[in-house]
């Protein structure tokens, strides 16, 4: 059985871990806290921006996953060295570096986003990722190690927390039949990534030698604007038609004066105020992924609020 090492244990972490040993894969987890092996996946204590520690535990990987998420707001301090650690343990040990990556990178789109699309982001988390893919294409150039990124759109699932999605944290609010407050223009389309679509992209650029030297998108349901996703999760489970409002921007600038959260948020504002779709077709034409239908993505997704929400 091939060895997959997973750098990180949250949603994106776990679900592709889960992934790998369903698919009867050898999985090592690695993480700064360490957890309780399992016969299906084994943890081990190792802190991500330590290259000499990497490289060790994922000696005699097939593949290496880098879904680490640092804090939003620090990105420019946390994730340089996780990069290049991440980079220098693939290129000692020869396993495949997959790492996920988001939208950021290509700026405000002025229609849907292909791999190809320019990476013309001009925001800070925009080019901190830019910068972090070319440095690990560059060095796949080189013949120096094999790397290879999913992008995806904005996560949504029940393995999702709530802080972590526009639309998981509006859940309990639904069901109540109180005001969804979200960022942005709410009549715009959206494209949605359903996570178990982005572990099954992410074991596929493991496990697939046509993979390497390119980013890949991850197969997405056509684009919902956040009023039609939280009216549909909204039915879903079982409240009132949706009712959907914007925060004012001034508002929300008034608030990054004090949480640095937001501001990075006030920083993107373009993510939430135009389009935002995805364009996965290369990578359901290469690999045949599809995208889950969204109608089982919002059961999936509501089936995670209790009924006392």
């Amino acid at each position: 059985m091939a060895l997959h090492v997973v750098v990180g244990k949250g949603p994106v972490g776990t679900t592709t871990a889960d992934l790998l040993a369903g698919r009867g894969h050898r999985v090592r987890v690695l993480s700064r806290s360490g957890g309780t092996s399992t016969d299906a996946v084994e943890h081990r204590r190792v802190d991500a921006a330590d290259a000499g520690a990497l490289a060790a535990a994922a000696r005699g990987a097939d593949a290496l996953y880098n879904p680490v998420n640092p804090a939003y707001h620090r990105w420019a301090t946390d994730w340089p060295p996780v990069a290049a650690a991440l980079l220098a343990a693939a290129e000692r040990t020869g396993a495949v570096l997959v790492t996920m990556g988001n939208l950021y990178g290509y700026g405000s789109p002025t229609g849907p986003m292909a791999p190809d699309s320019p990476l013309a982001a001009t925001d800070l988390k925009g080019r901190i990722r830019v910068a972090m893919w070319r440095e690990a294409l560059a060095a796949h150039e080189a013949g120096r190690v094999r790397v290879t990124e999913a992008r995806a759109a904005d996560f949504v699932g029940p393995q999702v927390p709530a802080a972590h999605s526009h639309l998981v944290r509006q859940l309990p609010a639904l069901r109540r039949g109180r005001t969804a407050w979200v960022v942005g223009d709410p009549d715009v389309p959206r494209s949605w990534a359903y996570l178990p679509d982005v572990a099954a992209t992410l074991v596929t650029l493991g496990t697939d030698e046509r993979a390497p030297g390119r980013a890949w998108h991850v197969p997405s349901a056509p684009p919902r604007s956040q009023r039609q996703a939280l009216t549909d999760l909204a039915a879903a489970v079982g409240g009132p038609p949706a009712r959907v409002r914007a925060v004012p921007w001034p508002v929300l600038r008034a608030v990054a004066l004090v949480s640095p959260v937001m501001r990075e948020v006030v920083d993107i504002r373009h993510q939430f105020d135009r389009p935002y779709v995805i364009d996965a077709s290369a990578t359901t034409a290469t690999f045949g992924l599809t995208a889950t239908l969204w109608d089982e993505v919002v059961a999936a997704t509501a089936a995670a609020v209790p009924a006392t929400a």
